[in-house]
């Protein structure tokens, strides 16, 4: 259960939340480097390859926004309004990282504007990730984080002022587990706390560091499983969701997260190629991908999270907001890397528009399901609407032609801005 109030507390006074979209934590420079091989898995050679890669300053060529950046670019791309509340530093790192998202319209919030900070400690510099993409097009990533054994700013016991009125302000509050990587659980079981308060929602989305914070200190178990009952929307990964529940099939992991969770209103699975599905307290919904040529993957997970909140947000049916996500996803695997490469409008309305499903590969996860809701919802290439003995089939066109007419006075208005 979340800590409750203190005594000396106020009652919160009524603010406008004009703040669709406010990332917490992770802004970060990726150096996106073609290598011959990757890190290796163990530590110590992890350690040795970081250091050679930083031994000289890398081109700023190679350099992106990276982290959070992805899913507050994607979702100011949609037409939402959006901040990112981060730790940048005050070097040249830090000073491409607020370009970039001063440029794609994304307030920015620091961390801390009380906390003494040492300019001289790496600690406090701008976050680089090298993003290392072998012959074969895998990627590997690699930064100082994976060798400290606290948080970056474990020194930070509060939220700061303005950190407290961003997320006030904040429809929805978007963070992953890579969060743990820089605040500690205190701090962000506060911030949990607070945007339950203010009324603002949860979108957390544990990614790889999940099946690692569950066999971590008591403090990062108690806190993962918080944020596990206490977010509004979760995101995961097939592979994220049975490490976490110890189920594979996608659909029924996601309801064992909806039986043993407090506030949850929706479980989200991403299975990429896939497609991807929502699993609600009342019905499951699934909506297959669209088919294109993937050049690269890196930010694909990323940019669908900010369509989901866009379909949150707007309130957009189950399969809408998928179909939407998808393509959003979709449209960022044409290019390459991250950043300001990820989905632009335009990319993801042509997208849309194609309506080419890769529809059998998520129909066979329906058939092996054994389904007990009151309603299933699948997104077809068929032209015509209709009930099977199991399934609701919705028609993509009925989906795409809901879907156009919010993209295309989206893309009005950021021309009129622009």
């Amino acid at each position: 259960m979340l800590p409750s109030p203190g005594e000396g507390d106020r009652v919160l006074a009524p603010v406008v939340k004009d703040i669709d979209v406010a990332t917490l934590g992770t802004l970060c420079v990726d150096i996106v480097l073609d290598v011959e091989e990757l890190p290796p898995p163990s530590l110590e050679g992890r350690k040795v390859y970081m250091e050679k890669l930083s031994a000289s300053p890398p081109d700023k060529r190679y350099w992106e926004a990276g982290g959070n950046c992805n899913t507050a670019i994607a979702a100011a791309r949609l037409g939402l309004h959006c901040s990112a509340i981060g730790h940048v530093g005050g070097e040249i790192y830090g000073q491409f990282l607020l370009d970039v998202l001063r440029d794609e319209g994304i307030g920015i919030v620091g961390m801390s504007d009380d906390v003494a900070v040492d300019d001289s400690s790496d600690l406090y510099e701008t976050h680089l990730c090298w993003v290392l993409v072998d012959p074969l097009r895998r990627h590997g990533f690699c930064s100082h984080a994976d060798f400290r054994k606290e948080p970056t700013f474990s020194r930070m016991t509060h939220l700061s002022s303005e950190v407290k009125l961003t997320i006030k302000r904040s429809k929805t509050i978007i963070l992953s587990g890579y969060v743990f990587n820089e605040l500690s659980p205190s701090l962000l079981v506060s911030a949990l706390k607070y945007a339950v308060e203010v009324g603002s929602s949860i979108f957390f989305d544990p990614g790889p560091c999940g099946k690692s914070l569950a066999r971590g200190t008591p403090e990062e178990r108690r806190t993962l499983s918080m944020f596990l009952q206490m977010s509004d929307v979760l995101l995961l990964t097939e592979d994220e969701a049975e490490s976490l529940t110890g189920i594979g099939n996608p659909i029924i992991a996601g309801l064992e997260f909806l039986k043993k969770g407090l506030r949850i209103k929706w479980v989200v699975i991403k299975m990429g190629a896939r497609g991807s599905v929502i699993i609600s307290r009342s019905s499951i919904s699934c909506a297959p991908a669209f088919k294109v040529n993937v050049v690269d993957t890196v930010g694909c997970g990323d940019s669908f999270v900010a369509a989901v909140a866009f379909g949150y947000i707007h309130r957009l049916s189950f399969v809408n907001t998928l179909a939407l996500a998808n393509a959003v996803g979709a449209a960022t695997a044409l290019g390459c890397g991250a950043g300001r490469n990820v989905a632009t409008l335009d990319k993801v309305i042509e997208l849309i528009k194609r309506a080419e499903l890769n529809e059998d590969v998520i129909g066979n996860l329906l058939d092996n399901t054994e389904l007990h809701c009151s309603e299933v919802t699948f997104l077809s290439s068929m032209l015509i609407n209709g009930t099977s003995s199991k399934v609701n089939r919705i028609s993509l066109q009925t989906s795409v032609s809901e879907l156009l007419p919010m993209l295309e006075s989206a893309r009005s208005r950021s021309s009129v801005i622009s």
